[in-house]
């Protein structure tokens, strides 16, 4: 979704300047406009989920529709232990992306995390397919946003990404 809000920013400024006449700017201050306010939105669901935009990010990846609020509120669990446990352990190392032995080793431990009874998805809930697709969607959000710790895509480093 940020990369939306990246590319729909970006989509504004080009228009705004390939023709700078006063309906193209009234335009585009109006499309600036509802831009910040999704920007807003998004901000405040972070905090009404109780979550960093990091794990809202994950959490985000991890849900599917109709969950329980206790199956939510595992997910939101799980979302902030995994990312702690990565930049506990395989993040930390440097140009991790570099080398095929840490790449996998990240994928390991995003689907073993996940798969587990004891720190993973609800089993009632996530089937082992539920659990390799979502281990993939995690693992290339990690791949992208996280070349570096911190990462240069929160406000903690960076630009939102």
């Amino acid at each position: 979704m940020r990369t939306d809000f990246q590319r729909h920013y970006e989509d504004i400024v080009a228009e705004y300047n390939r023709e700078k006449d006063q309906v193209t700017i009234e335009k585009t201050f109006e499309a600036l406009i509802h831009f910040i306010t999704g920007m807003e939105e998004e901000e405040g669901r972070a905090v009404s989920e109780g979550l960093d935009e990091e794990s809202l990010a994950v959490f985000d990846l991890l849900k599917k529709p109709d969950l329980s609020p206790k199956e939510i509120k595992r997910i939101k669990g799980v979302s902030v232990e995994l990312l702690d446990t990565l930049k506990a352990e395989k993040l930390r190392i440097d140009h991790w992306r570099d080398k095929e032995a840490t790449r996998d080793a990240v994928r390991i431990i995003i689907h073993d995390f996940l798969w587990s009874d004891s720190t993973g998805l609800p089993v009632d809930t996530y089937t082992e397919e539920d659990v390799a697709s979502k281990s993939a969607e995690v693992y290339r959000h990690v791949y992208r946003v996280y070349p570096t710790l911190p990462s240069p895509f929160y406000d903690t480093g960076g630009a939102v990404g």
